[in-house]
């Protein structure tokens, strides 16, 4: 488990794929890029989403906050921070920026639950509920 659980960084290199026709990072890819980071995260402090898969229970974005700042381009290298704001036995709420060197882009509060096979709410599993700040 990493010494802060409570944050990660994930590099990310843009590319050409990436881009619009503009030859800018399509809007929706930062989601992609933040759920990469968000997954990393997951898996960095200890959680297995696939014996959580297994038992019934999956991860489910209920509602993303995002702000465009400013746009990334082919070849950029930029970094995803994610940190866990808040946690409750039912919901994590995670803010997320991407950055591009010192400058920031892209922002974005992602709030996370848990459902059962029924695609009904459960409890986040323990070992979530485990990660206070």
């Amino acid at each position: 488990m990493p010494s802060d659980p409570t944050t990660h960084l994930k590099e990310i290199r843009v590319y050409y794929e990436d881009t619009d026709m503009a030859g800018i990072v399509y809007y929706a890819n930062y989601l992609r890029y933040i759920e990469r980071a968000r997954s990393d995260w997951v898996r960095e402090v200890g959680i297995d989403q696939l014996a959580m898969k297994a038992a019934g229970v999956v991860f489910a974005v209920r509602r993303v906050e995002a702000e465009y700042i400013s746009p990334a381009r082919f070849d950029d290298v930029l970094e995803v921070r994610t940190t866990l704001e808040s946690l409750s036995a039912a919901k994590m709420v995670m803010a997320q920026q991407v950055w591009r060197g010192g400058t920031l882009i892209f922002t974005a509060n992602v709030l996370i639950v848990c459902i059962g096979s029924g695609g009904k709410p459960v409890r986040l599993p323990a070992e979530c509920r485990l990660l206070q700040r």
